[in-house]
């Protein structure tokens, strides 16, 4: 069993209230609103996306790198997350 799996229900809150703050980028902007409260909106919406990552790649490198006994695995989940580093960072 994935170690994500113990944690499914409190990463779906934190993915429903980030879908909540995406949708409340969606009416403001439909709704007109002032460029600084949409701009506000979208801060929040990234910061809430940044915690997220950065939680799930701290449970990747304790669960894949630093807790893994096998060599091979370890390297695995270093170059995975190698590659989630660089995508993030485009």
């Amino acid at each position: 069993m994935s170690h994500l799996a113990h944690q499914k229900p409190r990463l779906l809150a934190r993915v429903r209230r980030l879908k909540g703050q995406i949708e409340a980028v969606e009416r403001a902007v439909e709704t007109d609103a002032e460029c600084a409260e949409v701009l506000h909106l979208l801060a929040s919406v990234r910061g809430a996306i940044n915690g997220l990552t950065g939680e799930l790649i701290e449970d990747h490198v304790r669960e894949h790198v630093m807790n893994e006994p096998d060599a091979n695995a370890r390297a695995k989940g270093g170059g995975e997350l190698i590659d989630v580093i660089r995508s993030y960072l485009r």
